[in-house]
């Protein structure tokens, strides 16, 4: 009896194993291998990989629209992910001024000046076509350059998530103990270029 019983077990661990097999099998051949290439990384690096894309894309869109305005809502999309990508990099000052002072205030300004000028594509002058040309072979000779210079360049690792320096309480202490004085010298030069924009823009 003991050895029967014995022999039944082996043949449950050997059915229970084929099973398992079977299902392992079939999991990977029906499954995609985006599944798999997901599971490899951390969430971290498909965030990073999410934002490389979006900032790509919207950075193509922002110099292929041909509606000026598009151009300004994709460029702001680009603001938004280079922001993401700075919070990775645990970069918060950054992240925040680039979607303030960029995201924020430069392109609505932009905005607004693309809507005053009332840019249209019939009243807009055609260009000539080695005009053209010559900007295409300066684009291409600036692409040459930039590549040249990084070509020699020691690559790295980034360490996401890691570091304290781009923190906003560390930046906060240095400004207000160790440039307190040029902070404030500073803000009071803001002060007075925002009270002579009035007094210029008041009407008599």
């Amino acid at each position: 009896m003991p050895k029967q019983k014995a022999h039944s077990d082996r043949e449950k661990k050997k059915a229970t194993s084929r099973a398992l097999k079977k299902k392992a099998a079939y999991a990977s051949h029906f499954l995609p291998a985006s599944y798999y290439f997901c599971a490899a990384m951390n969430i971290t690096q498909i965030l990073f990989w999410a934002l490389s894309v979006i900032s790509l894309f919207s950075a193509i869109m922002v110099i292929t629209s041909r509606n000026p305005v598009y151009s300004v809502l994709w460029l702001i999309i680009t603001f938004f992910s280079i922001s993401g990508h700075y919070i990775l990099l645990n970069a918060q000052f950054l992240a925040i001024v680039n979607i303030i002072v960029y995201a924020g205030a430069i392109m609505v300004l932009f905005l607004f000046v693309i809507m005053l000028m009332n840019l249209d594509r019939n009243d807009e002058p055609q260009k000539n076509k080695w005009l053209k040309l010559a900007g295409a072979v300066s684009g291409g000779s600036l692409l040459l350059v930039l590549v040249a210079a990084l070509r020699h360049t020691e690559t790295g690792v980034a360490e996401t998530g890691t570091g304290d320096i781009g923190l906003i309480q560390n930046l906060g202490k240095v400004l207000f103990n160790d440039y307190v004085v040029p902070f404030e010298i500073s803000s009071v030069l803001f002060l007075s270029a925002m009270v002579g924009a009035v007094v210029i823009g008041k009407k008599e």
